[in-house]
């Protein structure tokens, strides 16, 4: 153990200083055991073995190296692979684990909006007891309270494209702490207090979506793309389907402060999951399969191992760029109308429809629900469409967003002009459900035309997106303060927003890889596998295998019956063309997809 210890200061700077610049590999590499360690190469595993031979187990129908789990693993991770979750492909069990840390960020978002109902007017709970109002805020000064989680949200947008994906779990562990303190900060009755850690809350939730379109750079093949994307995603409308009603329940049942403390111990759970099973690349995942590892590997084919700098993003040619400003003002115009309802939908019940905010919560929560269900199933479509080469990309990307857009316009119109109670709730749930399909169009955008670049992308689509975020609730104000008649303009605005996001979407989107953003000759690939690899066989033929494009007009599948290696020395025959995409994520070796394709544990 005095080996450890660090006889002075400089030995425990330089200690410290080492361990900083290891934050591009997972948080576990700090549980490793590094006596006689000796690094692989990165073609084989990317990571340490001990100096005894190496001795492969076969664990559920996967091999990997026992010596490499010993160093890389932890407690967790080691008790998951004794579970069938260990049957699960890793891309997928990390597309799982995302859903949730989304959906549990978003359930925080509901929180204050549930909340405030109970703050500044009189109300009467389920058993009929009248409350007097607990605080003398206004409605303008709980708009700003509200609106300033997004001027935390807007600035680390963009910087979070430049970190490593582990900057997506500190998002959220950081968030969730901090809502516990929330209360607190009520309790003070200090505005100013409030207001400063909702703005932090913001500053590290503003980490998780470029921070997740940064793990799919390494982890999502080209074609599954929209299923692994939307998979994930798919916990931000889950996060509203669950937060609303139990927002709502534990405020009418419990307290105001409840959700805050439940949702922040949740979080703060979930951020140690995330720490020990999570990799930055399948490179450094110690239990994926060589079969996957190879399968993502040769999909992705050529991406630059070095993070992209200020230097190196070529800043003009994104911001002249059409097919961005098309995802950007379509990124706009969806976090409209998902903050209006998110923020206000409860209130919109309450003072229009007349609905008490105890009976509201389920209701509220079944747009959000019909969404996230056709959220998974366009992800599903829109890949089908893309592998079996019905549509292109571009026809994909266009139809998927401007159909929902659409959709969701012409039934905000309808949420707008109605006074009846049951025509709005279903107006809302077409409404809202219908924008679904648009999550398979602009926010999976970013991986086709720039997939290097696709989290800085994220970063500068989404804080623009923010800018909704926080001018909705000021708008929402001024258009209500007078009466509920006001909710008319309030949704009229919204739909105005989304034609005219469906209009510059439809004239200005693509979904091929843009010339700024091929990797540059001088940048060193991740997969350097030479051979008669699939990526060695792209390079060889002058094409990166990089972007959609390319890749889609090489078939992305390489021949049945090629004799590649893997990094062990066994032969593999990869996977024929024409390949199932719906092929499911757990791979037991008994579904139907194995017997019918004898190719699929290949993948």
């Amino acid at each position: 153990m005095a080996s450890f210890v660090p006889s002075s200061f400089n030995d425990a700077w330089e200690k410290g200083k080492g361990q900083f610049n290891e934050y591009k590999k997972p948080v576990t590499n700090l549980f490793k055991n590094d006596q006689g360690a000796t690094k692989l190469n990165d073609g084989a595993a990317d990571g340490y073995q001990s100096g005894s031979a190496p001795t492969n187990q076969t664990h559920n129908n996967h091999e990997y190296d026992n010596s490499k789990l010993q160093v890389h693993s932890n407690p967790i991770l080691r008790f998951i692979e004794t579970t069938k979750l260990a049957k699960c492909r890793k891309r997928w069990q990390l597309a799982v684990l995302a859903n949730i840390g989304f959906l549990i960020v978003f359930g925080i978002r509901c929180n204050f909006g549930a909340a405030k109902n109970h703050m500044f007017k009189n109300y009467t709970d389920p058993w009929g007891r009248k409350h007097i109002h607990e605080f003398n805020w206004t409605r303008e000064e709980l708009s700003v309270m509200e609106s300033s989680f997004f001027y935390g949200y807007l600035v680390t947008q963009i910087p979070a494209g430049f970190l490593a994906a582990k900057l997506f779990g500190i998002g959220i562990g950081i968030g969730s702490t901090l809502n516990i303190f929330l209360p607190y900060g009520f309790k003070s009755k200090s505005d100013t207090l409030v207001a400063v850690i909702q703005i932090v809350q913001g500053l590290a939730q503003g980490f998780c979506y470029p921070a997740m379109h940064g793990v799919w750079r390494y982890w999502a093949p080209p074609l599954e793309r929209s299923k692994l994307a939307t998979t994930a995603f798919t916990g931000s409308y889950a996060g509203a389907v669950l937060g609303l009603p139990l927002s709502a329940f534990l405020v009418s049942y419990v307290s105001w402060g409840s959700p805050f403390y439940l949702y922040g111990f949740c979080g703060m759970i979930w951020t140690i999951l995330w720490f020990f099973l999570s990799f930055e690349k399948p490179a450094y995942h110690p239990t994926i399969s060589q079969e996957e590892k190879k399968f993502i590997e040769d999909a992705i084919g050529h991406v630059s191992s070095s993070h992209p700098t200020l230097k190196s993003i070529p800043w003009k040619a994104i911001l002249t760029s059409k097919p961005v400003w098309a995802i950007i003002v379509a990124n706009f115009a969806r976090s409209w109308t998902f903050y209006l309802l998110l923020q206000n939908q409860l209130t919109y019940m309450k003072e229009a429809l007349g609905m008490r905010i105890n009976d509201s919560g389920l209701v509220a929560a079944l747009p959000h629900a019909v969404m996230g269900l056709i959220v998974l199933f366009g992800g599903q479509l829109a890949d089908y469409l893309r592998s079996n080469k019905i549509l292109s990309t571009t026809a994909v990307r266009k139809i998927f967003n401007c159909g929902g857009f659409g959709g969701e316009a012409a039934f905000m119109l309808i949420v707008a002009y109605t006074n009846k109670e049951s025509t709005a709730i279903i107006a809302l749930i077409l409404a809202v459900g219908c924008s679904g399909f648009a999550i398979s169009g602009f926010n999976v955008n970013h991986l086709d035309i720039a997939p290097r670049y696709a989290a800085i992308l994220m970063g500068f689509s989404n804080g623009i997106g923010t800018l909704a975020g926080l001018t909705c609730p000021f708008v929402t104000e001024y258009f209500t303060a007078n009466g509920a008649h006001g909710w008319t303009k309030v949704f009229l605005l919204a739909s105005l927003i989304h034609f005219t996001g469906v209009t510059f979407y439809a004239v200005y989107a693509s979904g091929e890889l843009q010339d700024w953003a091929e990797p540059k000759e001088e940048e060193e690939p991740w997969n350097q596998q030479g051979g008669n690899t699939a990526t060695g066989l792209l390079k060889n033929n002058g094409t990166t295998g990089y972007g959609t494009a390319k890749q889609e007009s090489l078939g992305m599948t390489p021949i049945a019956g090629s004799g590649t290696q893997d990094n062990l020395g066994r032969n593999m025959t990869m996977a024929p063309a024409g390949t199932n995409p719906f092929a499911p994520a757990w791979d037991d070796g008994s579904s139907s997809q194995v017997a019918a394709n004898p190719h699929y544990q290949d993948w």
